[in-house]
């Protein structure tokens, strides 16, 4: 039986897709979020509670009455984290500390957490990074995520709590917002349907590890209703540099715009590819949309957008 879930940040780029697979596979959905969602109006059968994420009351009333809780929700992004630290440690961390804290006294032992594959390791000492890599991130944004993941794990050990943490790569696919904050992919192009030149941060070898988000939706859900537990990396298993990516997004939309490059900025690792065997072995899980037909597939998205 599926069970009855909480989607913390369900109204997110990513937190939708979860809400979708959730219900195709006849699970009954509440939502937690600040407002609705950017690109689709609210979904009949599922349940909407707005609010902050640090109002403890209201995570009382959205937990009543559910098995498992999906926790995709963050207040920054790595681009940001590192203007304000504190703010991020109050939005992020205390926050969850605090859900953690109440999930002790709820009968809700599964916790589905989206941490940051690209971020908590750091600089890379490995081609490919396995979940047992060291963690030492360089911004914020690692800093909080590992320190949750902490918090996590003591609930785990100390108060029976049945975590899996999802350590995401970088996610792109529709609904991905069009701020240019995050997600290299979605920015192009949005830039691109707009008409206007994209940006490069450095020579555009970065290479990073991107997953399609209907692929990450799929795993979230199969972490959610599997009894499996721990820590799992999530992503595509194959690295491609910024430079592909703005080759790929000039094919798929036959733009002929030239990119225009910029300093690098200091908290970008060189480059991050994830080991993703360990979440195959767990969930018989694999993604199965490739680069170029995600873009294509994201720009048909971005097309139908007025």
């Amino acid at each position: 039986m599926a069970p009855r879930t909480l989607v913390i940040g369900g109204c997110g780029f990513i937190g939708s897709h979860v809400v979708d697979h959730l219900r195709a596979r006849g699970a009954a959905v509440r939502v937690l979020d600040r407002r609705p969602e950017a690109f689709r109006p609210p979904l009949e059968g599922v349940e909407y509670v707005f609010g902050d994420f640090s109002d403890t009351s209201l995570i009382y009333e959205a937990l009543e009455g559910v098995d498992a809780v999906f926790h995709g929700a963050s207040t920054t992004v790595p681009a940001t984290s590192n203007l304000d630290p504190v703010a991020d440690i109050t939005g992020n961390l205390i926050a969850t500390v605090r859900l953690l804290e109440i999930l002790r006294n709820k009968p809700v032992r599964k916790l589905v957490y989206l941490s940051s594959g690209g971020t908590v390791y750091g600089i890379p000492k490995t081609e490919r990074v396995h979940e047992d890599h060291p963690q030492n991130p360089i911004n914020s944004y690692g800093i909080v995520k590992t320190a949750i993941e902490k918090y996590i794990y003591m609930e785990q050990e100390l108060h029976g709590l049945q975590p899996v943490i999802l350590r995401a790569s970088n996610p792109y696919g529709p609904r991905q917002g069009h701020t240019g904050i995050q997600g290299i992919i979605g920015t192009y192009l949005w830039k691109l349907h707009r008409q206007e030149p994209i940006e490069v941060w450095g020579d555009g070898c970065v290479v990073r590890d991107y997953i399609y988000v209907k692929d990450l939706a799929a795993l979230c859900v199969e972490a959610l209703m599997q009894p499996a537990t721990g820590c799992f990396n999530a992503g595509s298993g194959t690295g491609h540099s910024v430079n592909d990516i703005v080759r790929v997004a000039l094919e798929t939309t036959g733009c002929e715009t030239q990119a225009i490059y910029k300093s690098g900025r200091a908290y970008d690792v060189p480059r991050i590819v994830l080991d993703i065997e360990r979440a195959r072995a767990a969930f018989g899980w694999h993604p199965r949309m490739s680069l170029e037909a995600g873009l294509a597939e994201t720009w048909s998205w971005v097309q139908s957008q007025r």
